[in-house]
């Protein structure tokens, strides 16, 4: 069973200053960046990153990424379900169809955890 992770400020470090490189990060702060890291080293999973960002009013239904993808439902599920768990994308149920948005702050999070401090 997955769990989601919510990317947070890491350890009182100022939102200026890079979690990488701003001093040793505490080993709580480490498992969060990896959970999320992890769950970006698919090129499946970056892809559906990319088409669900691209789309149209920045949504798309999982109907709609089978095919770009050539994976079958169940397998774009599954990725999704990653993607989900690790706050990078924000599910929403529609009748049948499940919707997704990305979660543009953890994207934004995670960019300054990255960025040169």
């Amino acid at each position: 069973m997955s769990r989601s992770v919510t990317l947070e400020a890491v350890d009182g470090v100022e939102a200026c200053c890079s979690p990488l490189t701003g001093g040793i990060l505490a080993d709580a702060a480490a498992e969060q960046l990896a959970g999320v890291f992890k769950a970006m080293a698919d090129p499946a999973r970056v892809k559906l990153l990319s088409l669900i960002a691209a789309s149209e009013g920045g949504e798309a239904c999982v109907c709609d990424l089978t095919a770009p993808l050539g994976l079958s439902q169940p397998t774009v599920s599954h990725h999704m379900k990653l993607l989900v768990g690790a706050g990078l994308i924000e599910r929403e149920q529609r009748g049948k169809w499940a919707y997704y948005r990305v979660n543009d702050d953890t994207l934004d999070r995670l960019a300054r955890a990255v960025a040169p401090g």
